[in-house]
């Protein structure tokens, strides 16, 4: 008699939901999962594997996954379905030019922005810290770093240049979350961070820019060594 191989995971079957039927909620753990990591760049997300994990109705995958496409996390394509994004070298770099602008602009304008917009940076980066040491997932200790560089521009106190920074970092956030997942070295972003915070507590404007601008560009080159990376 053979033996037969024991059956490799089944496709989402880490994807779960308390009580599901919302397109919110089913957002919310796509989103989940992509961040941590559990399901990669190029995945398909087939309606059918994905209603049954989450015990959900096809319909509100659907509508589910039009969020994610309007948010740039997945991509539709004709005779395809509907993948996780998958990034290219060039928008990346594309995005953290346009990224750097943004968040050096505001940096700059820490001594004539307003006491809310400062206060933003202030607890964005206290929100950081205690998210990194209280061993959090991949997906919260993404999405607080990006509240500090959105703290940043805040700074400039445009909502069009809020909101445009928010456009750009969705389309690379994946890569983000991924250089995150590999450094593993929250404690250290969470000194560095503070660190900038404190140059600009102390009226060192211009070594705090300087500083953003060379961390905008470490995460630049991390971010196209993970596209490298075979998960």
């Amino acid at each position: 008699m053979t033996s037969r191989a024991a059956p490799g995971p089944r496709p989402f079957e880490t994807l779960s939901l308390e009580h599901s039927s919302t397109v919110d909620r089913v957002v919310e753990e796509l989103r989940r999962a992509l961040f941590d990591g559990e399901v990669q760049a190029g995945t398909p997300l087939r309606e059918i594997a994905l209603a049954d994990a989450m015990g959900v109705s096809r319909s509100t995958i659907r509508e589910a996954l039009g969020v994610l496409v309007a948010d740039g996390l997945a991509t539709r394509e004709p005779n395809r379905g509907v993948h996780v994004t998958e990034l290219d070298p060039q928008a990346v770099h594309d995005v953290c030019a346009a990224r750097a602008v943004l968040e050096v602009a505001g940096v700059r304008r820490w001594p004539v922005a307003a006491d809310a917009a400062r206060d933003q940076c202030r607890e964005a980066v206290q929100a950081f810290s205690e998210v990194a040491r209280g061993g959090a997932s991949p997906s919260a200790l993404t999405a607080a770093h990006l509240g500090i560089h959105r703290s940043f521009v805040g700074l400039t106190e445009s909502t069009r240049l809020v909101a445009l920074a928010e456009s750009l970092t969705n389309e690379i956030r994946l890569a983000l979350a991924r250089v995150d997942r590999i450094r593993r070295n929250a404690v250290d972003q969470v000194h560095s961070h503070a660190h900038l915070l404190d140059l600009l507590e102390t009226g060192e404007v211009e070594a705090a820019a300087d500083q953003l601008a060379h961390h905008l560009a470490d995460a630049e080159s991390s971010m196209m060594t993970a596209l490298r990376l075979r998960p």
